[in-house]
């Protein structure tokens, strides 16, 4: 098999596991809140049991790297994938709020091994030339197993039962853990991908252009929790009804998940990722703050539209750029500190903006959190102002 071939077919095997894994993932995230709340959770409770999955997977994500670095990508997105398996069957026997706690910290400890581990294997094998297409591919994946998986846990477990979904769940995360063992080509280390790097990992925390990349994502993720946590707040607020309310999000996702695939062969083919990324960053903060003034359900369709194509044309460039500034050595500790960056930039953005809507109402707090990520757009643009003049 030549190499270009060996690359198609390392990609698409990696594609197909992660969409395995992320709907076997996934399947679970409609389903606890409703099982903890029938074991008698309170609603703090359940947020609690959220907190701990995106506080885990946020902190563990920069050691995860460092480990799939020194210790291979196959053991690690295999050890991850077995993770996250045994927590699916363990919530299976949970009879208390309380013992479901413990089980998300460990989902957030399997996932956190496999992200980084995953985004570090597709620029491994990827040419330079196809940084972009590879990441919209795996990207897509990835997202499509968000949508569908909460579908098809949903689905069983309204048809069959919180038990069977998390034995669904379990079951097929155990089959995913076996195709990764016996499936998974390991990555050619004949080749870096990166054009500016070093190969010790204190240096990766001195990479400017990392960091600039770093900082980028905590914004977009910022407005990305802002979507999350409050669009449904917002749009009820707008009067919109609430089986309308999942056409917003559905909206969302799908443009974010296929432009993916066009906005990666955009990024391959521009001499200058740096403009995508600005292009993508301006156009979802166009859509959040649209989300504070919209008034009608195609106000908030467009921007959703909106929001998932500039997420997409962002993300796209700068997983294609985190490829290019580090070494093969080192690029797991760097998606992982990428991984960091979307659950905390999440999370802060759940936590803090609540406080500002009570405060200030939705059309302000909105425009806060595009501004955040212009904010940090700037810092972007200066920390890679010389990575093209080869300074």
């Amino acid at each position: 098999m030549d190499g270009y071939k060996r690359y198609l077919f390392s990609l698409a095997v990696c594609c197909c596991l992660t969409f395995g894994f992320y709907t076997a993932s996934y399947m679970r995230i409609p389903v606890v809140p409703l099982y903890a709340k029938s074991l008698g959770a309170t609603a703090t409770m359940v947020g609690m049991i959220n907190s701990v999955f995106f506080l885990t997977a946020g902190c563990l994500s920069i050691p995860m790297g460092f480990i799939c670095d020194r210790f291979g990508r196959n053991k690690t997105a295999a050890f991850g994938t077995l993770v996250v398996a045994v927590t699916s069957f363990l919530l299976a026997f949970t009879k208390t709020p309380l013992q479901i706690m413990p089980i998300y910290f460990l989902f957030g400890i399997g996932l956190s091994a496999y992200g980084p581990t995953m985004m570090s294997y597709v620029a491994d094998i990827s040419p330079l030339t196809h940084l972009g297409r590879s990441y919209g591919w795996y990207t897509t994946s990835l997202y499509t197993g968000m949508s569908v998986g909460p579908a098809i846990g949903g689905w069983v477990a309204g048809n069959w039962g919180y038990t069977d979904a998390f034995i669904a769940s379990g079951i097929l995360m155990f089959i995913v853990f076996v195709a990764l063992v016996t499936s998974l080509p390991a990555p050619s280390t004949e080749q870096s991908t990166s054009k500016k790097n070093s190969g010790s990992w204190a240096a990766v925390f001195k990479n400017r252009y990392l960091w600039a990349c770093w900082l980028i994502t905590l914004g977009l993720c910022y407005e990305l929790g802002m979507f999350i946590t409050f669009i449904p707040l917002r749009a009820k607020d707008a009067g919109i009804p609430l089986t309308a309310i999942g056409i917003i999000f559905l909206f969302q996702g799908l443009s974010n998940g296929f432009s993916r695939i066009p906005f990666g062969h955009w990024s391959d083919r521009t001499s200058d990722r740096r403009k995508l990324v600005v292009a993508g960053v301006l156009a979802s903060g166009v859509s959040i703050a649209g989300f504070g003034v919209s008034r009608l359900l195609w106000h908030f369709l467009i921007f959703a539209i909106l929001l998932g194509m500039g997420l997409a044309l962002a993300f796209t460039s700068i997983g294609a750029l985190i490829a290019l500034v580090t070494s093969e050595k080192t690029r797991g500790l760097a998606m992982g500190g990428y991984n960091t960056c979307i659950y905390l930039g999440i999370m802060a953005s759940s936590m803090l903006m609540g406080s500002i809507i009570e405060k200030a109402g939705y059309r302000l707090a909105f425009i806060i959190a595009s501004l955040i990520a212009v904010f940090f757009l700037f810092f972007f643009v200066w920390l890679f102002r010389s990575f093209y003049e080869g300074n």
